[in-house]
Order: structure tokens, then sequence, then C-alpha cells
């Protein structure tokens, strides 16, 4: 199967498809962190650096093998967690519209559309009802559904949505295929031990992989890379001395939110340590919302966040501290991404 894969960010959806044995042929990334982080990922691939928009109609693709184009067009817009531009205002929501313009110009055997589960409600549903009106105007039997990450082996409660279609068939979504979750000790017990602000790119592994999880995202690397972790200050470590695992902002005294206007409205992902013996909660803007180490009174490194979302190590970040967050955390975890695509071919 030959994919094509548009707004690709680092690779999350790329390395699911490449798991299977998918060969991307194309690659379309308008950041060019994101887009560096692809390139090292993915040398072999054609990525265009361009905003989706200044993309002509690609051509179909002259081979004998089946088709995939498939990409998650950016989130943010239709997130539940966003009411300020969560409406047909946003530029940005439209991006749909151009997976379908390329889905009309090349014809793929299959399409596969990912996007957080709140794309079905924004809008009054205006933007998901158009996406499988058009694709089913150009042919393509649809099915979609709101997979959980933690049901297909990924350390992490995420729950996404995808459309997959395809020209031949009725196609399917997988069911779910662990019965036990994966917790957050099976993915983060052998990574190096840091520190508040640590940044050092290559490190020896602390351990040898405790889990088949991690075991199987090691998958021979000699050294872990992108061990890079916030630099929080002092009054933002003191609060982090407050809470326990599973906990919150709740737990840290009145006395030492005193910078919050009103801090009775933060939500639940504010201030969350992670427990050791669960999965994560949802690795979003894990810096912003001061996502917490287990036991250790810091942020997340970028590997540990990586590991949450089932990168494997040898998976790697480009540009600031910063960028390489954003990557991580916009992606699809790519064993959820290998589960749908396994079970599309």
């Amino acid at each position: 199967m030959i994919g094509i894969d548009l707004f690709s960010g680092a690779g999350g959806l790329s390395a699911g498809a490449v798991a299977t044995g998918v060969r991307i042929s194309v690659a379309v990334e308008s950041d060019p962190n994101a887009a560096a982080a692809y390139r090292a990922n993915h040398p072999e691939v054609n990525l265009i650096v361009e905003d989706i928009c200044d993309v002509p109609d690609l051509h179909p693709i002259e081979t004998s093998q089946p088709t995939v184009l498939f990409g998650g067009p950016p989130c943010q817009g239709f997130s539940t967690s966003n009411q300020r531009t969560r409406s047909l205002n946003n530029p940005l929501n439209h991006l749909y519209t151009h997976f379908i313009r390329q889905v009309r110009s090349m014809r793929p055997t299959f399409i596969l559309f990912e996007n957080v589960k709140g794309f079905v409600e924004t809008q009054g549903g205006f933007f998901f009802s158009d996406t499988l009106r058009q694709l089913e105007k150009l042919g393509y039997k649809v099915t979609h559904g709101v997979l959980n990450a933690t049901d297909y082996g990924v350390p992490q409660n995420r729950s996404r949505l995808f459309i997959v279609g395809s020209l031949t068939h009725s196609p399917k979504l997988p069911p779910p295929c662990v019965a036990v979750p994966t917790t957050v000790s099976d993915a983060l017990l052998d990574l190096p031990e840091l520190h508040n602000g640590a940044a050092l790119n290559e490190m020896p592994y602390r351990t040898n992989p405790q889990s088949r999880y991690a075991q199987r995202l090691r998958a021979g690397s000699q050294l872990c890379k992108n061990n890079l972790v916030t630099r929080n200050a002092g009054y933002i470590i003191e609060r982090f001395e407050h809470v326990p695992q599973g906990g919150n902002w709740r737990d840290i005294p009145d006395s030492l939110m005193s910078n919050y206007t009103d801090h009775s409205r933060c939500h639940e992902g504010i201030y969350h340590r992670l427990s050791w013996d669960g999965p994560s909660i949802v690795i979003g803007n894990y810096r912003k919302n001061m996502l917490i180490h287990p036991s250790a009174n810091r942020g997340l490194s970028v590997r540990e966040a990586a590991r949450l979302q089932s990168f494997s190590d040898s998976h790697v970040f480009a540009g600031s501290i910063g960028f390489q967050q954003q990557q991580v955390a916009n992606a699809v975890p790519p064993m959820l991404a290998q589960a749908v695509f396994k079970h599309l071919r």
C-alpha cells in the first residue's frame, strides 16, 4: 500500500502506517520544526513544506498497488476545551476541505481522516456531516467511530475520531485489542532520572526495559534521546510538592495560588500528577497544563511524553523544547494509528 500523509506533523500517523508495511510517498506539513522532525524520521519521503492551502492538487500516483490518503487537520478549533474559536468563523476549522480537495484529485483507494471527538459536535455537527457527505459524494463507502488509545496498548486515555473510507468495500474500524491497560510505570520506569530544567539530548537508560511495552519502544536503542524538561520557577515546584499521584490543583494550598484571579476555574488537568499504576491522562499541552511526573517534582521530559504517546525511542523531535513538546502533544499515538491501518489493510 502507498501512503500520502497530509498535515503530517512529526509523523505519528506515518509511524503507525509504516509499521503495517505502508510505503509513504508524499507528506505535507507547514510547520518548519515539525517538518524537520518528519524528515529526520522519514528521509525517504517526498516532504512538501507548505501550507496545505497553497499546495496544488496532487496527481494520482501511478501504481498497481492500493493507495491510502490520510491526515488530521489542526484540531484546536474543535476541542471542547476551546470555546473561543470553536465555530464556523475560525478559518483553521475549514482546513478539512483541503483534505477532501486532495481526495478528489488523487482518488486514493482508501482514506483515513483523524481528529478530536469534538469534531462531531462543533457547530451543530456541520463540519462532521459535511465531511461525510462530500466523501460519500466522491464514491467512498465510509464508516466512523471514536477510539480510545488505551484499548490499543497506549498508556494514555486519549479518544480520537477516525473516519475511514474505501472505493471498493465497506471498511471497519478495529475492535479493542487489549484487556489490561498499559500503565505509566510500564512506559517510564526505565528512562533516565532527570531534574527540573534538564537539557540533555542523549543519556543512558536508567535500567533495562521493565515491561514488554518499554522493550517494544526501545527496539535496540542504545541511548535515550530528547531528555528535555521545562525549567519551572521555584514557586511552581513548591506547588508540585503538594500534589499526590492522581491529584491536581485542588491539592495545592490557596496561599500558593494567589497569582490566579480565580483558581477555582482551573480545569481538572491543571497541575495533575500522573499515577504509576494507571494510564496517563491525555497528553495535550503538557507544559502549559503543568503535568507532573509521578514521583519527581518536575514536568515531563519530551521523551517521557513521547513514551506515553507510544513513539519508539528511535523517533526524534526537532527544534527548541517548546516546539518538541508541541510535536509530541499534537501527534496521533503511533500504536493507535497502527491498529487502524492494520485493520484497513
